[in-house]
């Protein structure tokens, strides 16, 4: 800041300091009456803020600035009053209230440059006896019939700002006294800030009344809010779905195929809910002229029940191969909020299994390598087999759920699964001063206890479960050493499918890697360039994915991947 500005700003704290007698009458922009007006009665308080602190009037983040309040009639500036009035930045209090204190109040912002003020209504009603000598207000919330419905205090702005407070509610002229049987339908909550009305009935209907008792800086005061509860006749509850039932349904190849989304919602009069057949997050078309459409949403009313049921049904003319081992969800929207339920189409003769691959991959930290492996294993993979191919994959902390067991998790999925995918580097089983990261050894631990525990070996050596090695950069001969037998083994007999060769300029020989031949010993003689495997193409007509694809379930192919077209831009 410089001289000239501080200076600025000197004056300017003295013009604050010694307060201006000319304040309502001075040239400030006028933003003229605030639109909330104040309500309030002889004897209680009122709170009246200001709104001119606002982004739209002027930067008071930065920009120094002075508030005053005045009385318009008197031109007065009010000050803090022992037992009427207290100045507090853009609010003012005023106590012990009087039917002459009725009318405008001017709130004046000063910067270094500018002058603002605004006007704020005060009304004063009367002690009138049959409104029971509350403030009238135009407010009104709604009740729902036969639901539990909360009614709000509207002083939530004044109870942010006191120092001590107690709250009363009254409906009419009559307290609403807790633990009362009169009015064991009523709860106070959240230190009364909330009262819940049980089992809404029409009775309910009427003007009630929210008190604060408060103590604000050594004052204390009354004030309160009066609003209208009006009790809706039509009402819709919580939509209940009965089908689908999220469960696996059996299908066969080439017949047709219907299911229905059955809700019921308790509910009188109104549209309750709107019901939409979903797949892969897409809607499925009305159209009947498809393969797979949806019906028109129907309803029917089951007075016995009071309530009312909606349905939409899903049709397959003739059900294919790719519409199996997809979620389709019907999705239920009500302005109680967004319900679903999902079934799982599988074939008549299916084999039992839920994925068609388990994804493993090193959980690593602290190395770049270890960073890119999980976008291998996180993003890539599964943007590709099951977003444009329609495979259904198994990923370890993305689809186990919370709090289980991890063993039981890997065995259970590990066995639900077609195929096992095994994601590693050069370093993922190295131990010792091989690794890039000192958690690899921990992964070659959880990889023999895998073996030890759910016969990992047998099912590699044995082929009970098909394994598919996916290789992301270059493997020497001294990181190969520290490979699990069983991974060498399999290795050595069917290959890897190696991301890191999906790049090379030169390919002689395809993607399958595992021996060391001519091209590998050029590679590794740096005659062939070695990029990171984070580069490949993510086209689904790469090599690759092809590769891959080959080694895949047929049964878990329920989309045909484009050929030309690029995936995605990563």
């Amino acid at each position: 800041m410089d001289w000239s500005q501080m200076l600025q700003n000197f004056l300017f704290s003295l013009l604050c300091l010694n307060g201006s007698s000319k304040a309502v009458g001075e040239l400030c922009k006028d933003y003229g009456r605030e639109f909330e007006r104040v309500f309030s009665v002889p004897g209680d308080a009122a709170m009246l803020t200001s709104t001119l602190l606002a982004p739209n009037v002027f930067n008071y983040d930065t920009v120094p600035y002075n508030i005053s309040w005045y009385d318009p009639r008197t031109g007065r500036k009010l000050t803090s009053e022992t037992g009427k009035t207290l100045v507090q930045g853009k609010t003012l209090w005023m106590f012990n209230i009087e039917m002459d204190d009725a009318g405008d109040y001017v709130c004046v912002v000063r910067t270094p440059s500018q002058c603002y003020k605004q006007a704020t209504l005060l009304i004063v009603n009367q002690n009138n006896p049959e409104e029971c000598g509350r403030p009238q207000n135009e407010v009104e919330q709604v009740l729902t019939n036969t639901a539990s419905a909360f009614l709000s205090c509207p002083l939530s702005d004044q109870i942010r700002k006191v120092d001590n407070y107690s709250i009363q509610w009254y409906k009419g002229c009559e307290r609403i006294v807790e633990d009362d049987p009169l009015w064991d339908r009523f709860t106070y909550v959240s230190d009364g800030q909330r009262l819940l009305v049980a089992q809404v009935s029409p009775e309910d209907h009427g003007f009630y009344t929210c008190t604060m008792t408060f103590d604000l800086e050594g004052l204390s005061g009354r004030i309160s809010e009066t609003f209208v509860g009006t009790v809706k006749k039509d009402y819709c509850l919580v939509p209940k779905v009965v089908e689908p039932a999220n469960k696996i349904i059996k299908a066969d190849l080439g017949s047709s195929f219907s299911k229905m989304c059955r809700v019921f919602v308790l509910s009188v009069g109104g549209q309750c809910a709107d019901l939409f057949w979903t797949a892969r997050d897409d809607f499925i078309p009305e159209n009947v002229s498809e393969r797979v459409f949806q019906e028109s949403q129907s309803e029917w009313r089951e007075e016995e029940k009071k309530g009312v049921w909606i349905e939409r049904q899903l049709n397959f003319l003739e059900v294919e191969e790719e519409d199996f081992y997809i979620d389709y969800t019907c999705q239920t929207w009500s302005d109680r909020g967004v319900y679903t339920a999902s079934f799982t189409l599988q074939p008549t003769e299916s084999d039992g299994k839920l994925y068609d691959a388990y994804v493993a991959y090193p959980h690593l930290s602290g190395s770049v390598a270890s960073g890119e492996v999980e976008m291998f294993a996180l993003h890539t993979l599964p943007q590709v087999l099951e977003g444009r191919c329609g495979y259904r994959l198994f990923i370890l902390g993305r689809d186990s759920l919370p709090g289980e067991a991890v063993v039981d998790a890997v065995e259970e999925s590990m066995w639900a699964s077609r195929r096992l995918l095994l994601v590693y580097t050069g370093s993922t089983f190295c131990s010792g001063g091989q690794s890039d990261s000192s958690s690899s050894s921990d992964f070659l631990e959880a990889w023999k206890s895998f073996e030890r525990q759910m016969a990992m070996h047998r099912a590699l050596l044995e082929g009970s479960l098909k394994v598919v090695l996916v290789e992301l950069e270059e493997i020497t001969p001294t990181q190969l050493a520290f490979f699990p037998e069983s991974v060498r083994h399999l290795r050595e007999r069917q290959g890897a499918v190696c991301w890191w060769k999906s790049s090379r300029t030169r390919r002689t020989r395809g993607l399958r890697c595992g021996r060391w031949g001519e091209e590998e010993v050029k590679e590794k003689r740096g005659e062939l360039a070695s990029p990171s495997f984070s580069s490949p193409s993510l086209s689904s007509s790469s090599h690759f994915w092809k590769e891959l694809r080959y080694y895949m379930p047929v049964r878990g192919k329920r989309t045909k991947c484009p050929e030309k077209n690029s995936l995605l831009n990563i």
